[in-house]
Formats: structure tokens, C-alpha cells, sequence
């Protein structure tokens, strides 16, 4: 078998009718698109002569194409910040987009796409995508990594391209051929292709769809679902579900299984409190399952239903007939309502935790862990929720000290003895009073319970799990009927004080199981069906929104 070169390529193109069409396509653009070349060694080297031969033949398809060569040595490279060879920066004073290697093999096709999308200068984007990264608010620093032998690569960068020309003032995109840049692909463990960092944050294994790059890039993370939005500034329907977690996108599933016309609205992340769980264990069907995975399977479930309405907030429910829902874009009409808006991170409430938030101070190990590898924090509390965030900072890296109040844990056994079997320090007896620093996070102070002494304590980072507390602002401004603890009053159908309002899941107590706050979504998703159909409040010659006794 003979191993084909880089030089190779050129028989790709050059004399063939793909060459006559690359012609035409290019001599069509409305801008030119400078092109800077960067090698070193002329004639010496296999993959920079590719790489000269290469942008020369393209340079010669187009006035269009304006192709300038620079020595890595040179002053344009260290202008540039060019430290490897071939390296290739497209219109560099419009964007930031360069590729590290030789586009050839199937890399030829990014090359293509990439002279077209910058000579429109236009990134093409779907308005569903264009609307996400319009929302970035930060820098994003993108690496796409790939093979001129990998037939998916050149789709994932070219979304890279896309983003980066559709918001040139906070995207910037390396392309980086794994061939030519071994010793960056291994420091990133970029050994399968494509593989997608930004903000050197893996946020995607493989190719993915233009819309779910987008969301990966916004939210730091893989994205498996996307939900498209809508303009409607209206939206009739028979039930609005407030919540997107395990009780709303169930009661959501079950309301339209039922016949019901319906919309969930989320304000923040799916699936709650489970998207950042690091490890569900025991759920049903699953011994061990990461709860991002979980909800992915949830939420791709409840698309096949429900109309999902994420990132808006509710600012206002008006009772009657319909119920109203105002959120921070729309008007919803609806006949019913279910409350699932779940729990909060209890807060620490001491001096700096506000102050840091973000700087230091976090609350989901799973969403920020991986920013403190290799650095020291620690995860106050002692429930299951702290431990299992223990464990999951200690096996990506992170120095992890556990602290307590009290001189046992409560979590329960087996993850207990886990916290001592990979030699997690615990400090017992102690409680944070003040988190200090200057930009981020450099230590805490922390008060032995049991001999009073508070001393200073060395750390980047606190993580905080000490329980939740039940999301009730809505059901207050409603004038719910509300529990000594807090929690939404329900009778055995989940219906609330004030006819056709219902609560669901972990904003009514009980158990805080994923599994109960399904299955309490279900019920109240069954009631509203029932009561929709043959209106207990008709029996009660009450109407929607009535106070009722329950």
C-alpha cells in the first residue's frame, strides 16, 4: 500500500472540473480574502513545501485570494503571536481564524468553505444559531481539532469559522491538524477527532449539528438537545408548566400524552438540580448514570411532546380565566398551571460568599470543576450531595478537602467510605465564617465548633453544599398557602389554594428524589387532565383562580 503525501492533493483539484467550479465560486466573491502563510525551512520540510504548494495553487484561482508568505522567523510571526509552522491566518483585521497544518485530504473542504464564508464576510448561520452566539457576552477561545483523514472534521470546523466570523469582537478559532501539532494535540488528550475546546474547556466529542455547536460554545459544555425558539408573542395553550426539571418535563410529557395543549418554561438549566449532579446512582434502569446524561434522555423524551420555552423567566401570574403568565419575553393563555420550580443551593450567608460568587465560589461542582484542576478547594457539608461533589473534584484533579460542622458525615455509607478510601481530608467540627480574597478566591476562614478556634485557611476555590431551599417567589406573589417549612400546600391531587394551580416536585417537600419528583409530575399532570375535563371548581361553583380550602 502506498502512503499518499500532502503534495499529492494537488491532483484533487488542478485540471478538473472541480477546479473550473472552485474558480468561478471564488472570481464571484464581493470582498477579497487575504490569506497569511506562515512556514519555515523552503524546500526542507514536507509539510510547509505542502503547505506553500497548496496556497500557492489556491492563490492562483482567484484575484480574490490575496496570499502573502512570511518566514516563522520573521516580524510579521512574532507580531502575529505565529509560533509554529505551517500555520495560516485568514483576514486577520476583520477575525480571528487561523489553522495549524495543511489543509488537505479532507481538510481541503474547511479550506473551501472557509475562502467563501470570509470573502461574504457573513457566517451563514441558521437564525436559530445566529441568536445563541449573538448572546455571548464573553471571550470564547475556540480549538477545533482534526485529521485530513477524518471525513466529520471539516463540518465541525466550519461551524468554528462560522462563529467566529458571526462574532469577530469575543470569538477567535484555531484549527489544529493533529499531524502537524502533535505535542498540542497530546497536551489536550486530543487523540480522536473532531474534538471541540474553547476557553481550553472540552465542549464537544465528534461532529454536531451548527445549532448544538452554538449552545456548546455559549454554555461551556456539550450540548446533545437543542430547543429552537419561537417569536410568538402570544401563546394559547390548555396548561403552562413553570420548571424544567425531572417533575415539570414529566407533567409535561403526561399533560400532552393526554390530549392537553402544552408549554414548559425554564428560566435557567434543564432538568435542575440533576444536570449538575455529577453521578445518579440507583435510578431506575441505571446502577450509575451521569446526571447530564439523564437529563439529556429526559429532555430529548419531552421534545417529542412539549413545546420547551428555556431562558425565559416568569415575572408575573395572573389567576382566572385563562390564567395568565407573563415571562421576561412573552404572554402565555393557559386553563391550568403547574407549579415545578423546584429548590435553590442554600447559601452559606457568610462575608465574601456574594462578593466571589463566581470568582471562586460555586455551587455546582460538575459545571465548574474542571477550572480549578490541579488547584486546592474545598466542598463544605456532609450530605450526599457534598460528598458525591467531593469525589467527582477529586477524580478530575482538583485538591479536595471536605468540611463539616459535625463530627460525622450524614451521607450515606458506601459514598462515606469512598471519601476515605481515595484519602479525601476532612476537617470535622468546622464551619466557614468568611470567604477572603482579592480578584478570586484565596482562603477562608474557618471556627472549630468544638474548641472555638478560627484561623485563615489557604484555598482557590469553595464549593458549597449544604442542602436547598424550595423556590416559592412565584407562589407568594400568588398567595399560595405555604408550609411551616416553606413548601407549597397541596391536597392529594397536587392542587393548591387557588383553583387550577398545581404544584409538583420538590417545591411541595417530601422526598428529594428524582424518581418521586417524577412521579409527583405525573400526578399532578393526570389531575389537571381530570380536572380539566370535569372542573372541580364548577362543582364548587368556584372558578379558576379562586381561593379554595384545601
Amino acid at each position: 500500500m502506498v502512503e499518499k503525501k500532502p503534495e499529492d492533493e494537488k491532483n484533487v483539484f488542478w485540471g478538473s472540473e472541480v477546479e473550473k467550479n472552485l474558480r468561478i465560486a471564488f472570481d464571484g466573491l464581493p470582498n477579497d480574502v487575504p490569506v497569511l502563510l506562515f512556514t519555515e525551512g523552503e524546500g526542507k520540510d514536507v509539510l510547509n513545501g505542502a503547505a506553500r504548494e497548496l496556497l500557492r495553487n489556491f492563490n492562483g484561482l482567484s484575484k480574490r485570494i490575496v496570499l502573502s508568505e512570511f518566514d516563522l522567523n520573521s516580524e510579521e510571526a512574532r507580531k502575529r503571536n505565529v509560533t509554529s509552522a505551517p500555520t495560516i491566518i485568514f483576514d486577520p483585521d476583520r477575525y480571528c481564524v487561523r489553522y495549524l497544518g495543511v489543509p488537505y485530504g479532507e481538510e481541503s473542504r474547511t479550506l473551501v468553505a472557509m475562502i467563501l464564508l470570509i470573502g461574504f464576510r457573513t457566517g451563514n448561520m441558521s437564525e436559530q444559531s445566529r441568536r445563541v452566539i449573538q448572546k455571548l457576552d464573553a471571550v470564547r477561545e475556540i480549538k477545533v481539532f482534526v485529521s485530513p483523514t477524518c471525513p466529520y472534521c471539516p463540518d465541525q470546523a466550519v461551524n468554528g469559522v462560522k462563529a467566529a466570523i458571526e462574532r469577530p469582537d469575543v470569538v477567535s478559532l484555531e484549527i489544529i491538524d493533529i499531524q502537524s501539532n502533535q505535542e498540542m494535540a497530546n497536551r489536550y488528550s486530543a487523540f480522536s477527532v473532531p474534538q471541540t475546546f474553547a476557553n481550553d474547556i472540552l465542549i464537544a466529542r465528534g461532529a454536531q449539528s451548527e445549532e448544538l455547536f452554538a449552545a456548546s460554545v455559549q454554555k461551556l459544555e456539550q450540548q446533545s438537545v437543542f430547543i429552537p425558539e419561537t417569536e410568538a408573542e402570544v401563546i394559547e395553550t390548555d396548561v403552562v408548566i413553570v420548571g424544567g426539571g425531572p417533575a415539570g418535563l414529566a407533567a409535561g410529557i403526561y399533560t400532552v400524552r393526554s390530549g392537553l395543549g402544552t408549554a414548559v418554561i425554564e428560566r435557567g438549566a434543564l432538568g435542575g438540580q440533576v444536570a449538575t449532579t455529577p453521578i445518579v446512582e440507583n435510578y431506575p434502569g441505571f446502577a450509575r448514570v451521569p446526571g447530564k446524561t439523564l437529563v439529556d434522555i429526559l429532555v430529548s423524551h419531552a421534545l417529542e411532546y412539549v413545546q420547551i420555552f428555556q431562558g425565559e423567566e416568569v415575572v408575573e401570574i395572573r389567576p382566572g380565566a385563562p390564567i395568565e403568565v407573563l415571562t421576561s419575553r412573552r404572554r402565555f393563555l393557559a386553563k391550568a398551571l403547574v407549579l415545578a420550580t423546584g429548590a435553590n443551593y442554600k447559601k452559606l450567608g457568610v462575608p465574601g460568599e456574594m462578593q466571589f460568587m463566581g470568582r471562586g465560589v460555586s455551587y455546582c461542582a460538575t459545571c465548574d470543576g474542571p477550572l480549578f484542576k490541579d488547584k486546592k478547594v474545598i466542598v463544605v457539608g456532609g450530605g450526599n450531595s457534598a460528598v458525591t461533589e467531593a469525589l467527582h473534584l477529586h477524580n478530575i484533579g482538583v485538591e479536595t478537602v471536605l468540611v463539616h460542622r459535625r463530627n460525622s458525615l450524614r451521607a450515606q455509607e458506601h459514598l462515606a467510605k469512598n471519601i476515605f478510601s481515595n484519602n479525601i481530608e476532612v476537617l470535622w467540627d468546622s464551619e466557614v465564617v468568611e470567604i477572603r480574597g482579592r480578584e478570586r478566591v484565596d482562603e477562608v476562614v474557618l471556627r472549630n465548633n468544638r474548641t472555638g478556634e478560627v484561623h485563615g485557611y489557604p484555598v482557590q476555590g469553595v464549593f458549597v453544599s449544604i442542602g436547598y431551599e424550595p423556590s416559592v417567589e412565584l407562589a407568594g406573589a400568588l398567595g399560595l398557602e405555604l408550609s411551616a417549612e416553606g413548601f407549597i400546600k397541596h391536597d392529594s391531587h397536587h392542587r393548591t389554594n387557588i383553583a387550577g394551580i398545581y404544584s409538583a416536585g420538590d417545591v411541595e417537600g417530601g422526598y428529594k428524589q428524582i424518581v418521586t419528583a417524577m412521579g409527583q409530575g405525573t400526578e399532578a399532570a393526570l389531575s389537571v387532565f381530570e380536572d380539566i375535563s370535569h372542573p372541580y371548581w364548577s362543582a364548587n361553583r368556584d372558578e379558576p383562580g379562586d381561593v379554595l380550602r384545601i
